[in-house]
């Protein structure tokens, strides 16, 4: 199989400063820095350099030492990291692997915990009760909330007891469809606390959608809200809830809706019961005790059969959050965190509710967008107030930001002292994305640099990247750096072969994942098996493309979907978004494979011009396919590009490439329910066209 050799000496990477030591001191042996000589199926350790072994200590602990111990020893190690936690059984096996079905693995199977009691009763018990747990701002309302960790503790604990109030016992599972509002966390928690599964959807999800997730988990209750809100519009949740529900099969028991009186109320139908009344009503409960394995939440994610996926975790899921937050995030008990996300992504289940309030920080729950509420500085607005010290967003942010804002005039309006350490991940954090970032806070000496990472829906935490709490690697651009303690990461050729350092190909992580991965998929454990675990046996397939350049850096270019084949060769659609990026001119691109009756397919993009930019569209082209012709080579065959006024995307920051591709090769699409602006392909489809046509 043909493959495409990166030539790493070029300014592809981006990467622009001296690293700490010669080239020649990151290698071991005959294996760079996080690789292996064995096949996958050999199953040796991954080789780390004596860059890592010697340059690098963080302040919980050495990367080297802790990744060599995850993966030499991983139930010992992950033993240790379980005793942070409150356990009311403490676990003694601590990895367990199903004698009738080989590819489960269980850990800490005969532990008992509660994932609420150790979010908020440890931390009252040990006398954080009047810390700030939750801090809630809405710019889109003007609203503004503070909860302490016994305030929330206290709300958590009352509607904890109206759910088993309602019959909700541990095992029935509650949907979450609400927005970014304070009773979205609380219904989290309370279901935690009580063993109800709970399954978050996105709030807005269109009814067929939320129909599909009804029917496959069925659950007891519905937790919804009146309306949501956005920048420009108000959108009624409960018309949506009701057709859903006319539309599934399975039949709900009640539903509860929160009242948003300072918005826009709601008529209540029979099956529905106010928020604040069933609040008024109940008595408050204490956390259940519950094995390890009970399942914690049902998270869906879209499936390549139309089937919405049911990913589903137990409270192993604890252990790795808490582990994250200091090993990973390098951030303490009482520091403020915060995931400009959504509760309905895994970001916003993992680091908006869990994690911090895990780890005794302070969370912050944001109804509101990077621009447009009110503009480009709302970001630097949050952190100023709420001295924020890590701040995770999505690389589609800070285009967004970069847009409207390209030389980040706005967060001169702040004082962001407080930042220590930017995390970007989601997509594909170009280098330019990334430089962007540095600029805007390199008066602030202590934020050195932006850290990318990667992970998925199905992970949980994250897999691939710069473990700040473990000391910093230095920045490579384009590069997630190197595997988060606990993953086994190899990337290989389509017959499961380990391919060489700069050669495309398909990242896989060795089995079993750590604690707080996907254990199966909901009501469809062959599915899982099929999906994830088939191609490559032993190994959990990500479905991303990868590299692992010559010092051992990790480069994810997004889904396998993506990678092109252009005349024989393997050609990374992220590989060029970088190089388009680059330009100072573009916000934001996308690449695409078109068929092509002589090449198979060849690349074409479409850029996005920052705010204010006057520069000839002819010009920009011509200097765009310049760029990719300079930095891989006429194999790239890279020839054309246009200008759009937008690119479709999810409601997380997704760029819809697919999609884009299906309609410029004349397959048939549907758009996406995550989608965040439905009418972006009446204009897409012309632009398309008229491009490829040219």
């Amino acid at each position: 199989m043909a493959s495409l050799t990166v030539r790493t000496s070029r300014s592809f990477h981006r990467y622009h400063g001296p690293l700490a030591r010669p080239l020649s001191n990151y290698r071991i042996g005959e294996a760079s820095c996080y690789r292996t000589t064995s096949t996958p199926g050999a199953g040796g350790a991954l080789l780390l350099s004596t860059f890592a072994k010697d340059s690098v200590q963080g302040p919980h602990g050495s990367y080297a030492t802790e990744y060599e111990f995850s993966i030499r020893e991983p139930e010992t190690f992950w033993s240790k990291a379980a005793e942070k936690l409150h356990w009311h059984q403490k676990p003694r096996n601590i990895l367990e692997q199903d004698p009738d079905k080989p590819h489960l693995y269980r850990w800490f199977s005969d532990g008992v915990i509660n994932t609420c009691y150790n979010c908020l009763d440890v931390h009252v018990r040990d006398g954080r009760g009047s810390q700030d747990a939750l801090l809630y701002d809405s710019p889109v309302t003007g609203l503004k909330e503070r909860y302490t960790y016994q305030e929330l503790l206290d709300k958590v604990a009352t509607f904890a007891g109206g759910l088993q109030d309602m019959g909700v016992e541990a095992g029935d599972r509650v949907i979450i469809y609400m927005p970014m509002i304070p009773e979205a966390v609380i219904a989290m928690l309370a279901c935690a606390r009580i063993g109800a599964i709970h399954s978050v959807v996105f709030g807005g999800f269109a009814p067929k959608e939320l129909a599909t997730r009804i029917n496959d988990c069925q659950p007891k209750v519905i937790v919804s809200a009146s309306v949501g809100v956005e920048p420009n519009r108000v959108i009624p949740y409960k018309p949506l809830l009701d057709q859903a529900l006319t539309l599934s099969d399975h039949k709900v028991e009640r539903c509860i809706i929160v009242q948003r009186r300072n918005v826009e109320e709601c008529t209540l139908g029979p099956l529905d019961v106010d928020f604040e009344q069933v609040m008024a009503q109940s008595r408050p409960v204490g956390a259940l005790q519950l094995p390890t394995n009970h399942p914690h939440s049902v998270l869906y994610t879209s499936g390549t059969t139309g089937l919405p996926k049911g990913v589903v975790r137990d409270s192993s899921w604890a252990v790795a959050l808490k582990y994250s937050m200091g090993a990973f995030y390098d951030t303490n008990p009482g520091e403020v965190f915060w995931a400009a996300s959504d509760i309905g992504w895994i970001v916003g289940h993992a680091y908006i509710v869990y994690a911090p309030l895990l780890n005794g920080c302070t969370t912050i729950l944001y109804e509101g967008k990077p621009v447009g509420t009110p503009d480009a500085g709302a970001f630097w607005r949050v952190v100023e107030e709420y001295q924020v010290k890590t701040l995770f967003v999505a690389p589609t942010a800070f285009r967004a930001i970069k847009q409207a804002d390209p030389h980040a005039e706005l967060s001169q309006n702040y004082d962001l002292s407080s930042l220590k350490t930017l995390f970007l991940a989601g997509e594909h954090s170009d280098p330019d994305t990334l430089h962007y970032c540095e600029h805007t806070l390199k008066k602030y000496g202590d934020v050195k640099g932006a850290v990318d990472h990667w992970w998925q829906t199905e992970l949980g935490w994250p897999g691939v990247g710069n473990a700040v709490g473990l000391g910093r690697m230095p920045v490579r651009h384009g590069a997630c750096a190197a595997p988060v303690p606990g993953y086994n990461i190899r990337v290989v050729d389509a017959n499961g072969n380990e391919v060489g350092p700069g050669e495309l190909g398909d990242m896989i992580i060795k089995m079993p994942l750590p604690p707080g991965t996907l254990t199966t998929l909901f009501n469809s454990d062959d599915r899982y098996v099929k999906e994830y675990l088939t191609k490559y046996p032993g190994f959990y397939d990500t479905g991303d493309a990868a590299f692992i350049d010559d010092d051992g850096y990790i480069h994810i270019m997004g889904r396998v979907d993506d990678i092109i084949n252009t005349a024989g060769h393997r050609l990374s659609t992220g590989a060029m978004e970088e190089i388009l990026m680059d330009h100072p001119q573009v916000a934001d691109c996308a690449v695409i494979a078109v068929k092509d009756k002589i090449k198979g397919e060849v690349p074409v993009g479409f850029v996005i011009t920052n705010k204010g930019s006057t520069m000839d569209e002819d010009q920009l082209k011509a200097e765009l396919v310049q760029s990719v012709r300079d930095s891989l080579g006429p194999l790239a065959s890279f020839k054309k590009v246009g200008v759009v006024r937008a690119l479709p995307k999810t409601r997380s920051g997704k760029i819809l490439r697919k999609t884009m591709a299906n309609i410029a090769n004349g397959k048939a699409y549907t758009i996406t329910p995550t989608i965040e602006d439905p009418t972006i392909f009446d204009y897409l489809e012309h632009e398309i066209q008229k491009l490829i046509d040219s």
